[in-house]
């Protein structure tokens, strides 16, 4: 199996990683906060995630959520901007003037350090980091100083990805991880959008109101809402907005899987994100419908955690104290 890891890959004029392993190839830029911008299945001719030759490095730049796999740290919204935890009160700035929130963090627009780059027998490994503190201009809303790493494993497995979050204050450090990602609409050459179809393994919805954040009802799944449960929800040419969900374990060629499927009906291949158990919920958004990709998010807590009244083992939210450190992982592989 052609394993190898080359660091100084040029794409688009930036500094990226690039892994090779088995089928598949992944190309992840530490300078765009570690965001997987390109990932390939040679074999089957599939570009997972959202990809355009013609799309410009200071393109992705304007809108690093929508390219690629981006990792959000405080991903989603916090209402007016405020977080509260157990032991403090933080006031993050409002950039999403509209719906008068904080929208995503700020940690995917940092360059990112690379620890290592490595590949042996089995897989290619690259690790990255970013440590935040005085010296980032979110500090004076956020003194918190954390450590966050990525570390990415390329295999015959496919692709997996893991998220470690540590504090380094003594302040309490909140917790809530997701990826914003972008699954490109299709993903098999050749193929149709209206052949996509999409399974999310789901239990309860929760209900958003009309700045999209939680009413803190959970709501029992509707007609639409099975479309995802049942794997025949189509996930673009119509506009999804915000759907969040509870997860729970999907079927996988008759096995348990906790994740999300998506099948190219025409060909039958299929596209599978694998989750870790901390990832309890699931988002979906695809930006109107009509851009050529979809959003299925997993995420660690709920929109607004740190704020809701509802209990912690509900939303999902935790905190770190000083050293102790909290771990994600997902994995991306075809079939």
């Amino acid at each position: 199996m052609n394993i190898k890891a080359t660091d100084n890959y040029d794409m688009k004029g930036v500094k990226c990683v690039r892994l090779d392993a088995s089928k598949y190839t992944a190309v992840i830029s530490p300078e765009y906060g570690s965001s997987v911008w390109r990932m390939r299945d040679n074999e089957l001719d599939m570009e997972i995630f959202r990809y355009k030759d013609e799309c410009t490095a200071k393109d992705i730049d304007k809108a690093r959520e929508i390219w690629g796999l981006p990792t959000l740290y405080l991903p989603n919204r916090f209402d007016g901007g405020l977080l509260k935890t157990s032991d403090g009160e933080y006031h993050l700035p409002v950039n999403e003037v509209k719906l008068k929130n904080h929208l995503h963090g700020w940690v995917h627009k940092r360059a990112h350090k690379i620890e290592s780059v490595a590949a042996d027998d089995n897989k290619a490994t690259l690790v990255t980091s970013y440590t935040h503190n005085e010296n980032d201009e979110m500090y004076r809303f956020f003194p918190i100083d954390f450590k966050i790493t990525y570390t990415f494993e390329l295999s015959s497995d496919g692709l997996k990805h893991i998220v470690t979050l540590e504090n380094l204050s003594d302040k309490r450090l909140p917790v809530s991880i997701c990826t914003h990602t972008c699954i490109n609409a299709p993903f098999k050459k050749g193929a149709k959008q209206s052949g996509l179809r999409l399974s999310v393994p789901i239990v309860e919805r929760c209900e958003l109101d009309k700045r999209c954040l939680p009413t803190e009802r959970l709501l029992p799944l509707d007609t639409k809402d099975l479309r995802y449960k049942n794997g025949i929800m189509r996930p673009t040419l119509h506009m999804i907005s915000n759907d969040m969900y509870t997860a729970c374990d999907n079927i996988l060629d008759g096995e348990p899987f906790y994740g999300a499927i998506i099948t190219d009906k025409e060909s039958g291949h299929r596209l599978c994100n694998e989750v870790s158990r901390e990832y309890r919920f699931w988002n979906m958004w695809n930006d109107k419908g009509y851009n050529g990709y979809f959003c299925p998010e997993p995420m660690t807590a709920m929109i607004n955690c740190a704020n809701l009244k509802l209990k912690p083992e509900v939303t999902g939210y935790s905190e770190l104290k000083k050293g102790e450190s909290y771990e994600c992982w997902q994995r991306f592989f075809t079939i």
